[in-house]
């Protein structure tokens, strides 16, 4: 396991469970601190078993290149499931092990907290910084696909839970987000139903008549045109009122009595559903998540909610992968709805992971899961913060084996065709220039798995079916973000600075320190600066080159948008209407959405997508701005050689200065997604006049 350093230089996990009484004596002066810590270490030293004493802190970071190594040559030797069961026992140990130090280090700092009466200045940042070090972190992992392709048993088979969430013969429901996370105050299975309001609902049925009755004309006109927008108005309509809606006004279909069973809708907060299973959940969310199914296991449900429903939060009890990581299931072109869309937009571009699910068969030619990726790519890429794009190809069983006789047999013509695909696949991606431009090549992989033969293990070992693979990876983006290091980590150097405050001295010492660390500061802001100047320049270069590329372009490009060339002029014009309607885009159930927004911004984003993406990297190996926040640093190492009767103070300098730059990193990283999405944002703005007068429609 790897040694996850507290500090840069100080304790580490080892010397950690070396202290002696001296060294804890220095390091907490105070006797009612100093008591409890050595409680705690003799407590910590007692729990180590033989086999954990090599590594005292659980594996909440990636694995290092050894483990790496051991754990594939663990699965080679076994092929049965068995090591998969056995690393899953490990990870829960691990997490026990860190829960039980976390929560004695928790009680220590609070231990300290209280002691602090007075209101003096340095107590006062003591005890603030003592609260800063509760920190909550999430990654979230969206995962796209068309209906059917297998979303739901996907993450069903990762989970190691078959019946979570509803899938099979259900029909589902694309407006609907679903996320997945771990439930850490309880072993119950929860579910959170959040509600778009009464107003948005109330909007929208104005808007579903519109659409019916606009329909209803064409059919009595005989023209002969399917829209989805009216099928889809009728779908919701039917759902949440069976036919009464067609004899009712919008202001009837607001009655009480058609909520009954969600008085929460009306008060404006979300329903909070508690079960002992996964099986007992996924039959009550159902009716909140999915189309109504022409199902006799379903006949029951007189109503579907999921017209009304915003997102619903599933939260699984026990799941170490959990902790730090949500899984989200989402519709691939957002919504028609103002908050669900709203919502959608804001989930997109903070997922620092991208599914794309499609089946295995189809997977290089499926001309939808790639729309999908062209629709999203702006808004996880540069306006985001993706740093893995997966291609996750299911159903990798599903193949023709009526010429085969053995299980061997069967086994290495799939696995023959699954490496067949990851080369299709990877060469389909590596023709989209435009989606690359937001990426580095070394975020795009491609799985093919199989949610059955995971289960059933029948024709392919668990390894084969690469959901073993999610899963490991599942679990090393949750340990990225290990809340015990960083807490650990903070309240070292709240004790270093608690110690080296008793031992202060006015002295020239101290004074020379102070000129060293603003000599430093200086030349850190002065290299910071520069490389800062460097950057704006090459972006005003860039944006003048693109301003001046939209200038001469604009008309072509609002020309090929009105009147696209091998385009049926009335059910393009249908379109054209709904896009401009719904200020400037248009996003239909199948294929590519028509952004008119997106279009006249192409040549300004096209000019500085590829440095934008150097300058604000998603990866995260060398931060923003080239890697000058990440390499700032006033407490050097000659420093702290130098200045040893200080050395506790600059620690905890060191520490504060780490914390800085996190917060720093992650404001930048919010603020880069604000920015970019500015580009869109202006144009929406400036037209929406034009689009509220439909001149566009006339041109």
């Amino acid at each position: 396991m790897r040694c996850c350093l507290i500090t840069d230089e100080g304790i580490d996990t080892e010397s950690f469970y070396l202290l002696q009484d001296a060294d804890i004596d220095k390091m907490i002066p105070k006797m009612g601190p100093r008591l409890k810590f050595k409680k705690l270490l003799s407590q910590l030293k007692a729990e180590q078993t033989p086999n954990e004493s090599t590594h005292h802190f659980p594996p909440h970071v990636l694995p290092s290149t050894n483990d790496m190594g051991k754990r594939k040559s663990d699965q080679q030797l076994d092929s049965n499931g068995q090591q998969a069961a056995k690393r899953k026992c490990e990870t829960n140990s691990s997490a026990e092990t860190e829960a039980k130090i976390l929560t004695n280090v928790r009680n220590t700092m609070g231990g300290i907290c209280a002691m602090l009466q007075d209101d003096s200045d340095l107590n006062t940042l003591l005890k603030t910084k003592i609260k800063n070090l509760e920190t909550e972190t999430k990654e979230l992992v969206g995962v796209f696909g068309k209906t059917g392709a297998g979303k739901t048993s996907l993450i069903n088979a990762v989970l190691e839970e078959r019946n979570l969430l509803p899938s099979g013969s259900v029909s589902a429901c694309t407006s609907v987000m679903i996320k997945v996370e771990g439930n850490r105050h309880n072993e119950k299975y929860e579910a959170e139903i959040e509600f778009i309001s009464p107003e948005d609902w109330e909007d929208e049925l104005g808007s579903l008549h519109c659409i019916i009755k606009k329909g209803n004309q064409e059919v009595q006109d005989n023209v002969d045109d399917s829209d989805e927008e009216y099928h889809d108005a009728v779908d919701k309509l039917s759902a949440l009122y069976e036919e009464e809606w067609r004899e009712k006004s919008c202001e009837q279909l607001m009655e009480s009595k058609y909520f009954k069973e969600i008085p929460e809708f009306f008060q404006s907060r979300s329903k909070n559903l508690i079960f002992e299973s996964a099986k007992d959940l996924s039959a009550d969310i159902v009716k909140y998540t999915k189309d109504s199914p022409k199902n006799k296991n379903y006949n029951k449900i007189k109503q579907w909610y999921w017209p009304l429903v915003k997102c619903v939060t599933v939260r699984v009890p026990n799941h170490p992968s959990l902790q730090h990581v949500t899984l989200v299931d989402l519709p691939g072109n957002g919504d028609r709805n103002k908050s669900r869309d709203t919502m959608w937009k804001g989930i997109v571009g903070d997922c620092s992971t991208v599914w794309v699910v499609t089946e295995v068969n189809r997977a290089a030619a499926e001309q939808e899961s790639w729309d999908i990726l062209k629709n999203v790519a702006s808004q996880i890429g540069n306006g985001g913060e993706c740093r893995h794009i997966h291609i996750v190809c299911t159903k990798s069983d599903d193949i023709d084996d009526s010429d085969v006789t053995t299980k061997a047999e069967t086994q290495a013509l799939i696995l023959k065709r699954n490496a067949e695909t990851k080369e299709r696949v990877t060469k389909e991606f590596n023709k989209l220039d435009k989606i690359k431009k937001h990426f580095s090549d070394e975020c795009f992989q491609v799985f093919t798995v199989s949610s059955r033969e995971f289960f059933r293990k029948r024709d392919l070992s668990p390894e084969d079916t690469e959901i073993p693979n999610l899963q490991e990876f599942l679990q090393n983006l949750n340990d990225c973000h290990s809340e015990t290091l960083n807490y650990v980590s903070g309240a070292h150097g709240i004790l270093s600075l608690i110690h080296g405050a008793s031992r202060r001295k006015e002295d020239d010492r101290i004074k020379e320190v102070f000129e060293a660390l603003e000599k430093n500061l200086t030349l850190q802001i002065e290299s910071i600066t520069n490389e800062m100047m460097k950057i704006y320049n090459v972006f005003e270069e860039h944006l003048q080159e693109g301003v001046e590329r939209s200038k001469n372009s604009y008309e072509n490009i609002l020309r090929s948008t009105l009147y696209p060339h091998k385009r049926d002029g009335r059910g393009f014009h249908k379109q054209l209407k709904k896009a401009v309607e719904n200020r400037g885009v248009h996003r239909p159930k199948k294929g590519r959405e028509m952004n008119i927004n997106i279009n006249l911004t192409s040549h300004l984003a096209d000019s500085i997508d590829e440095e934008f993406r150097t300058t604000f990297p998603n990866d995260g190996k060398c931060g923003p701005f080239k890697g000058v926040i990440y390499s700032f640093s006033l407490v050097t190492e000659e420093l702290k050689e130098k200045y040893k009767d200080v050395e506790l103070q600059l620690v905890s300098l060191k520490s504060e200065e780490e914390r800085l730059k996190t917060s720093l990193n992650k404001s930048i990283r919010k603020r880069k997604k604000t920015v970019y999405r500015s580009l869109i944002k202006t144009i929406e703005e400036t037209l929406q006049d034009c689009y509220k007068s439909k001149k566009m429609i006339k041109l």
